[in-house]
Order: C-alpha cells, then structure tokens, then sequence
C-alpha cells in the first residue's frame, strides 16, 4: 500500500518531464529541414532586400521581434492587427506608431507561403528576421532554433505593463528582464545593440535592439496624448548600438544639468531638440554619434564618458550592479557581441507554442 504514493508521484513526474523534453524537442534549428528546406534562404534574401533598402530597418525588426516576446512569449502576437475580438498590441503605448517592420515580416512570409504554403509561421519568420538584420548590418549571427507556432490571441494590456521604460531605473529594468528568465547581463548586452529604435531609438539589447518601451505612468502629463513613442535601437539594451530617438523622450535629460550627463555631449544634443514641450518633438537624434548606423560596441564607450541618450542607458553605468558589465563590453567588442548573440537565443526561447499549441497563419496580420 506505501509504494501507491510513490508509483502515483513518479509517474506524474515521468509525465511532466516527457512532455518538457517534447517541447524542447520541438524547437530546433533543423524544424523545416525536410518541409521546408529553402524557408531560412528566402527569409534571409527578403530581409536582406529590405534592410538594404533602409538601413534602419535592422533595428526595427530587432525591436520588434524583443516586443513579439517580451508578450505572451515569442509567439507572433504583436503582428496581429486590432479586430473586434483581438486587443492588437500594435496600439499599445510602446508601440503605436512606433513599431515597425510589419510590412518587411508579412512580404518574407509572402515568399514562403509561395513555396511552402501553411508550413512556416509567423513567429519563427520574425525570430529569424531579427538574426538576419543583424548580420545586414554588420552585427552577430547565432542559430535561431525553429518550430513555434502561431497565437491566436494578443494582448494590449500585457505590453503595456511587460515592455521596459525608457525612463526605467537599473532595478526595474532587472526586474523586468528577469521576469522573462534574461539575466542582468543579458539584459546589458540587449541594450548594446543600440538598433533599438526608440520613437528610433536604436538600444535595447546592446544595440538597445529591443528598443524598449516606455509604460504611459512614466510620462509627463502633455506628453500623454502624444501617440509616437519608439522605434528600437536594439535595446534589449544593448540595442542601441544602432538607431534613434525622437526629441521627446530624451529632451528631459539633455536639459537636466544633471552630473549623470556630459555638459558638451548634452549641448550637442540640445540643437536637435528645442526644450519647449511641442516644438520638434518628433526630431530624430541617434542614440550613438560616432558610429549610428554600425553594429559595435561603441555605445558602451559612451555610457563610460556619461554619453547616454536615455535615462535607461546612462543607469547601466552610474555606480550600480551592471557598471562591469558595461566596462567589460567597451574593452571587449568579442566578448559583447557573443553575450549579445546568446542573449538573442534565450529571448526566443520566451514561452514559445509549439506542437498543437496555436497555429499556422496565412497571413501574418490576421487570424485564419
């Protein structure tokens, strides 16, 4: 009768660890291999067609595909459009004419539709897009594993609370990082990228590539009604290594006299941007002025000198826990770029659908 109890418990547990290991199992670098062999050579010809076209359109697919996870997980949500059933995350604060790239995802999954029709989804095609603007433009590869399904569902609310602010402090950014399973170095190294697009902000993953997004409390309240907020400069932080910001978001801290900013490198910044609330609000500045439109390790140079554009740059250096992490990446651009990568590769492993979860979209705006 004792060993009942126990039989019950393994068995339970075999289960549960069986179906961990399925899921695992499912997402693989080799997913379309046999069903879709030449799905990653088209991707990669259409991405490359369109960041070629626009070079910041890297750090806006990078940034998108960090707001696609930072939401229900890596599951193409944040492509959906509104319906009278789906909440579209594209109207939610960090992204309401903000977000970009829709068009280069729905065009790559166009082409193959057109050679492997109902076979390849939505959010594996915005995993690989983010890889392969990187490598557009000089930036990291790293191996997208493949095999996540489609949502069905998206959620306004969700992005509004999930996605960082660009006015953040180090503790919050942590926290939200953590939340999703990202590490206090991962999260550096995502902000490095500095493609993150904040309103063209280029900096959320080290390149702040995830071009992170601020929540509606954390503006002043005659910003509120403003409806342009980031473009990502690969901020996952590290994002911003490439990208831009609009006047508005970064107006308070070059205006501040603060001791966190240099006094030469706020000037500068102030000709691009009137102090007065409405005037060049929308004014463009890039996020790194010595190498905007390159993926490198630049923006960590800067943060070092009190160069950073944003309040959520300059606190990844300002006597906290990630000021080594910042140092370590302005020494070392080899060691950045891989941490940056293997960021990348955690971040699409956000709470993906895979096997009968979700499904395959014919187009990538709309539920079938």
């Amino acid at each position: 009768m004792d060993s009942f109890p126990t039989i019950a418990v393994v068995s339970i547990l075999v289960l549960f660890l069986a179906n961990n290991i399925q899921t695992e199992a499912q997402l693989s670098p080799t997913f379309y291999d046999a069903t879709c062999p030449r799905a990653l050579d088209t991707i990669r010809t259409s991405i490359r067609r369109a960041v070629s076209r626009e070079r910041r359109m890297a750090a806006s697919l990078i940034r998108l595909h960090f707001h696609d996870c930072f939401v229900q997980g890596c599951d193409g949500s944040v492509l959906l459009d509104q319906t009278s059933t789906i909440q579209s995350e594209k109207t939610a604060l960090a992204n309401n004419n903000s977000a970009r790239g829709f068009e280069v995802i729905e065009a790559a999954k166009l082409e193959v539709e057109k050679i492997c029709p109902g076979v390849v989804s939505c959010a594996d095609i915005l995993s690989v897009a983010a890889r392969d603007a990187s490598v557009a433009v000089g930036g990291p590869t790293w191996q997208v594993k493949l095999g996540r399904r489609d949502s069905t569902t998206a959620s306004r609310s969700a992005a509004d609370s999930n996605l960082p602010s660009p006015f953040a402090n180090l503790g919050d950014l942590i926290t939200k990082f953590q939340n999703k399973g990202l590490s206090p170095r991962d999260m550096v190294a995502l902000s490095g990228e500095d493609m993150n697009q904040h309103p063209d902000f280029s900096s959320f993953f080290n390149l702040h590539l995830i071009n992170i997004i601020f929540s509606y409390q954390f503006l002043p309240l005659k910003l509120r009604t403003h409806q342009r907020f980031f473009h990502f400069k690969f901020k996952c932080t590290g994002s911003h290594t490439i990208g831009q910001a609009q006047c508005f978001v970064f107006r308070n801290r070059v205006y501040s006299n603060g001791t966190d900013i240099d006094a030469g490198f706020a000037s500068t910044r102030r000709r691009q941007c009137p102090s007065a609330i409405g005037n060049g609000d929308s004014n463009l500045a890039p996020l790194d002025l010595v190498t905007p439109n390159s993926f490198d390790n630049n923006y960590f140079k800067n943060l070092m000198r009190k160069k950073g554009l944003l309040i959520s740059d300059q606190v990844l250096f300002s006597g906290g826990s990630t000021d080594s992490i910042v140092a370590e990446y302005s020494r070392n651009p080899g060691t950045f770029l891989a941490d940056f990568a293997s960021a990348m590769v955690k971040m699409g492993d956000i709470e993906p659908l895979t096997g009968t979860s979700g499904i395959i979209r014919k187009v990538c705006s709309a539920v079938n």
